[in-house]
């Protein structure tokens, strides 16, 4: 079986695709700096005899070296994520997701290991025609609004895989990842389901930035590691470029009352200007959708939880949360 080196394993997808790696008898080294991704996510897989994890930067070129060196296929998910991170610290973002990616294709390249670089519907920028298919136009603001400063950083990562593909015969894999949500993924950094279910678990308004009519589509992390395993594990998906999300469009606005309702909440729903969330000059896209009939033809993935079951569940594990908070608070 093969050995993966997975960047970003303690990240909340990372962690559940190395679940999955090591229950289908594979080996995982996960490298994490752990500046987003918790250690706790983890937790799971840590007395795994097949499960190493080293605390580290992909930004290390030693590091990544040495840990490409001693795999054998590497799954590249390290990156600044995120809209609230990318628009408060774009510089570091850009040196992250830039340079990051280009020492870990350099490595997959230097030991001729298969990489699959974990891409984004941020690509489309304002793009908000749909479905969106992989050859789909990018549509982006001004470089001076950090907004767009994700979809430029991954768009290079995309044409630098691509290009090491064509040029050097490196064994690659594009995934663009549409709102992937589910158990561990963090409030924090503008990730909306996990911060609209604590706030309405706790009784607090529901905040929605701009007026809530934009629409997204959100598909549950354990579907997202069975599309990037079935890509993976299937020779056809080299050298291409895949969508990976749901279907299901909802607007935020209607999410937000969706999670009252199932969360048996009464919070109101306070509107947040974009520029008072965010900065002065925001933008932001009406839809994003995702196309993935290409996914589905190379590998039949589609998939299987609907957005109630997500949302059901999210809400279960915040209670979960919230319950062990108030223990812990009591005991100290």
């Amino acid at each position: 079986m093969p050995k993966y080196l997975v960047t970003g394993g303690g990240g909340f997808i990372g962690s559940h695709l190395i679940e999955r790696l090591l229950a289908a008898g594979n080996s995982v080294v996960a490298l994490d700096n752990l500046s987003t991704g918790r250690l706790q996510n983890l937790d799971p897989v840590s007395g795994h005899p097949d499960f190493h994890f080293v605390h580290g930067s992909v930004l290390d070129e030693v590091v990544v070296d040495e840990l490409v060196h001693t795999c054998d296929i590497v799954v590249h998910l390290a990156a600044a994520v995120g809209v609230k991170l990318i628009v408060e610290h774009p510089l570091r973002s850009l040196t992250t997701n830039i340079r990051g990616s280009e020492i870990v294709i350099e490595s997959a390249h230097r030991y001729r290991r298969k990489i699959l670089l974990a891409s984004t519907s941020e690509i489309y920028g304002k793009n908000s025609y749909g479905p969106l298919t992989e050859t789909s136009d990018r549509i982006l603001g001004s470089p001076a609004v950090a907004r767009w400063a994700y979809s430029a950083a991954k768009g290079i990562d995309e044409v630098l895989a691509f290009a090491y593909y064509k040029e050097r015969g490196l064994p690659t894999v594009v995934v663009r990842l549409f709102n992937t949500v589910g158990p561990r993924q963090s409030p924090a950094y503008g990730m909306v389901i996990p911060r609209l279910v604590r706030q309405a678990i706790a009784g607090e308004p529901l905040t929605v930035f701009g007026d809530g009519s934009q629409t997204r589509c959100f598909c549950h992390v354990a579907d997202v590691v069975t599309a990037l395993t079935a890509l993976l594990n299937h020779p056809g998906a080299e050298g291409d470029v895949f969508n990976v999300g749901s279907g299901q469009e909802i607007s935020i606005v209607d999410l937000a009352r969706r999670i009252a309702d199932l969360a048996g909440s009464t919070s109101e729903i306070d509107f947040i200007p974009y520029e008072k969330a965010y900065e002065e000059g925001f933008e932001d896209m009406e839809r994003r959708v995702p196309d993935t009939a290409k996914l589905q033809a190379l590998t039949r993935w589609t998939p299987t939880r609907t957005l109630d079951d997500i949302l059901t569940e999210t809400i279960a594990e915040a209670r979960l949360e919230q319950k062990a908070e108030a223990a812990f608070k009591s005991s100290s």
